[in-house]
């Protein structure tokens, strides 16, 4: 089952949330989702356990504990939908004159 934590402390480890959760059974992976330029954490994680009981155990008993002086929130992960997926888009800018707007321009976002 995978298994979303909430409201995380930003200091929090991947390696602490999975010591956490291992007192209820065995972790298949615990990742805390970090910012991808600044690598600071987005405050929630997964953590996946093949134990459905197990995993039911910890989120019963771990949802709104105290873990590094912030309340976590703790329940079954929702699957990925079309819908929650972010970024994409996939539009090149706002021109709707016919132009294929294929030259440099970037549609208001910067290059890299």
């Amino acid at each position: 089952m995978n298994i979303y934590v909430g409201n995380l402390a930003k200091d929090v480890t991947d390696e602490e949330l999975q010591n956490v959760f291992a007192e209820y059974g065995y972790i298949k992976s615990a990742k805390i989702i970090r910012d991808l330029f600044s690598g600071e954490s987005k405050g929630f994680g997964f953590v996946e356990m093949p134990g459905v009981a197990e995993a039911q155990k910890a989120i019963d008993s771990l949802n709104t504990k105290d873990l590094k002086g912030k309340k976590i929130v703790v329940n079954e992960a929702r699957p990925k939908t079309e819908n929650n997926r972010r970024g994409g888009g996939g539009g090149r800018g706002g021109s709707s004159s016919g132009s294929n707007n294929r030259g440099g321009g970037s549609g208001g976002r910067r290059s890299w």
